[in-house]
């Protein structure tokens, strides 16, 4: 079955990090993702760009309403999502739990909806 690891966190706490920790940050996904792309779990994923750079879009009554930002202020953003092939829910939170964002913020693990 496939699931979206989807990596939530606070943007305003990585814009504070120094390089010695964003360094440290990225060796530990590139250690992360070599360890799920050996196991065969490993789909796909993307890091993305601050909420800042993100556009709403909504239709009501026909018409387009466009907006610059989020959807909603929150505490932790969307920062980015691997897609996984697990056997059940148990090896998907498995996986997630060796994400390195889950160690501040968290991972929503949720099952991808297949249409036959």
């Amino acid at each position: 079955m496939r699931y979206a690891a989807l990596i939530y966190g606070n943007e305003a706490t990585s814009v504070n990090m120094t390089e010695a920790e964003q360094a440290e940050e990225y060796n530990a996904y590139v250690a992360f993702q070599q360890l799920v792309e050996k196991s065969g779990a490993l789909l796909g994923g993307e890091a993305l760009l601050p909420t800042s750079s993100a556009t709403t879009v909504r239709v009501r009554e026909g018409k387009s309403l466009i907006t610059d930002g989020p959807f909603a202020e929150t505490k932790e953003q969307l920062g980015g999502f691997y897609l996984l092939n697990c056997e059940n829910l148990d090896q998907a939170i498995e996986i997630a739990s060796k994400i390195p964002g889950a160690s501040k913020g968290s991972i929503e693990v949720r099952p991808i909806m297949e249409f036959n």
